[in-house]
């Protein structure tokens, strides 16, 4: 690995910069339906359930080539394997433009969420340029590329305006866009024949790594940290529009306050979990989330008591601006845990970072794909809207419980001493 006062730390920061750059435009494509499926849904009538589903079929995709995409990364490098990830995805979002049918998006969006697996190449791939008591932070600076989410609910919304609320101008515009980044990647990046760790391995020898219980215990973190942050970034557009009465240009940019703070702090969680451990780190950002997730789930709520003087009615209700600086709060934590997480990972996995980053980021990606679908089952059985963050408060719980009677904090959560 690169030491950062060596002769290649140059050819490192490039290759940190132009993966930092490419994921978050992949990023910014994956989550494109959290805008685009709005005008999507009203034009085809969609119920929530479906409207959940056609959110979270790019996250499935993405999800599912992630352990591949981490394997072929050790075996033949990051850098081809990440700009032929984004190459795969130009045609299909391109198309998007000329959908008509329910179908013909659901289809489509499974290809356009090829480039949700960019995180389990860039991840390994940058890990390796940089020595290890760097790497928390090297990782968190990469997966501030997550911010991407933010910069489609700033860019797509901006995009309809202009075309006189034309949504098709988006999957153009978006298409051209990943092509440009592929090739700019290609260009600025750089390939180190020693970080091919598992040349000689087969699938079989590099997926050994599930029988280590720990992989397990990182995979149920990152469902809750990232597969909790993805879902909540489709969502949340959405959800100010129907809650708050928003139209889509506002609600995207009061969600964009969930989703950069959610991105781009990841560098931040990068540096604390160098600093203060792994294990500290995400025992933290769990009970941040536990308790901002109890209240975000009060309903809507107005009673009436009988007093000495007549029946007293009250209305209880969590406005946009206490909402908005919860979402805000939950997205630093959201952040800060996605990389406290990997730090985890770079510790303890040193020579299979990307089987098993792809192994962890399947298991955060199916929880992104999973909850939205169960968002909008939820509101049409329930017809409340912040029934969502109840099933969130649960995860949480069930998620600190496990942590608290699995994990031994002695062995992993000492931060290294050569970031002290």
């Amino acid at each position: 690995m690169s030491d950062i006062s060596s002769p290649t730390s140059s050819k490192a920061i490039s290759v940190l910069v132009s993966s930092t750059f490419a994921f978050t435009v992949c990023f910014a494509v994956w989550m494109v339906f959290a805008v685009l499926g709005i005008p999507i849904k009203d034009e085809l009538n969609l119920s929530e359930t479906q409207f959940g589903l056609l959110a979270a079929m790019p996250v499935l995709t993405g999800s599912l080539v992630r352990v591949p995409l981490g394997i072929w990364t050790d075996r033949y490098g990051g850098r081809i394997v990440f700009f032929l990830t984004m190459a795969t995805a130009v045609i299909p979002i391109w198309l998007l433009a000329y959908a008509t049918k329910y179908w013909h998006f659901l289809v489509l969006s499974l290809f356009v969420g090829l480039v949700g697996g960019a995180f389990s190449v860039g991840t390994p791939y940058v890990a390796r340029w940089f020595p290890r008591h760097k790497q928390g932070l090297a990782m968190g600076v990469f997966g501030a590329g997550n911010s991407g989410s933010a910069i489609t609910k700033f860019v797509a919304p901006a995009l309809i305006t202009m075309a006189g609320g034309a949504w098709t101008i988006v999957p153009k515009v978006y298409s051209v866009a990943l092509l440009v980044t592929a090739l700019l990647f290609w260009m600025l990046s750089a390939s180190d024949p020693s970080h091919k760790t598992g040349k000689s391995a087969g699938l079989r020898e590099q997926l050994l790594v599930l029988k280590d219980p720990r992989v397990w215990r990182y995979c149920q973190y990152y469902s809750v940290v990232f597969g909790g942050y993805v879902a909540l970034a489709l969502w949340m557009t959405k959800y100010y529009i129907s809650e708050y009465g928003f139209d889509i240009s506002v609600a995207a940019f009061l969600a964009a306050c969930f989703s950069l703070p959610g991105g781009v702090l990841r560098a931040f969680g990068g540096w604390i979990s160098d600093r203060f451990g792994a294990y500290k780190t995400t025992w933290l950002v769990m009970w941040v989330c536990w308790v901002a997730f109890f209240i975000l789930s009060y309903p809507q709520t107005e009673f009436t008591i009988q007093t000495t003087s007549g029946p007293q009615t009250f209305h209880l209700a969590l406005g946009p601006v206490p909402f908005t600086i919860l979402m805000f709060i939950v997205g630093i934590a959201t952040a800060i845990g996605k990389a406290s997480v990997f730090k985890f990972i770079s510790d303890e996995f040193t020579d299979n970072i990307g089987a098993v980053s792809g192994v962890v980021g399947l298991a955060g990606g199916l929880g992104g794909f999973a909850l939205p679908i169960m968002f909008g089952a939820l509101l049409d059985l329930t017809g409340i809207y912040s029934s969502c963050f109840m099933l969130l408060y649960g995860t949480v719980c069930v998620s600190l419980i496990w942590m608290h009677f699995s994990f031994r904090p002695t062995q992993s959560a000492q931060p290294s001493q050569a970031a002290l």
